[in-house]
């Protein structure tokens, strides 16, 4: 009793990891669709609409199925435990889901800033700012004629990296603006019960 119990207590919250999971998938999924979105600007309305909802039916079954997936995996770790068909297997399942669960979750935020500061360069463009679309670019364009054979690699990491610190600091920016307005949106909750 004493082994399954120290078993129990190794797996994470799953409620807390099933909400950092879907807030994180929501805002990806939110992002593809403003992709999906764009490239399919030009067909007619039906056609747009078909397209969408296909791409949001297939996010939704992919992206929370394997993250349905994932959460449960410590739950067979646990069954394997408990009906001893491989204790091994099993406890290896549970003491792994915590460090998996936290390299997706920060490859999960990773995305949100890459993808979210990429539609934000390429979209100010569309808008007319052109100017940080365009200094991106250009050092996407210096890193691949300096690197070589590795440069259109090299330049896509470097696009990658610059959009993920666009992404940081608009979100920075944001939480400046925002944090102050929940703070007082709770307090005055609080003083209201």
């Amino acid at each position: 009793a004493e082994e399954h119990a120290s078993v129990e207590e190794a797996l994470p919250d799953e409620k807390t990891i099933v909400t950092g999971a879907v807030r994180t998938d929501f805002i990806l999924s939110a992002e593809i669709m403003v992709i999906s979105l764009n490239e399919v600007a030009d067909e007619a309305f039906v056609s747009r609409a078909v397209i969408l909802v296909l791409v949001a039916l297939g996010i939704t079954v992919l992206v929370y199925g394997v993250v349905g997936v994932i959460v449960k995996m410590d739950d067979v770790g646990l069954h394997l435990v408990e009906s001893g068909k491989n204790e091994k297997l099993g406890r290896g399942l549970v003491a792994a889901m915590p460090k998996v669960m936290s390299f997706l979750s920060t490859l999960g935020v990773v995305a949100m800033l890459w993808v979210g500061g990429h539609i934000l360069l390429a979209n100010s463009a569309e808008l007319g700012w052109h100017a940080p679309y365009d200094a991106v670019h250009h050092v996407e364009h210096a890193v691949a004629d300096a690197t070589g054979a590795l440069g259109g690699v090299l330049a896509w990491l470097t696009n990658t990296l610059i959009s993920a610190i666009v992404g940081v600091l608009v979100g920075l920016v944001l939480v400046a603006l925002v944090t102050p307005v929940l703070a007082r949106r709770s307090g005055e909750v609080a003083a209201a019960h």
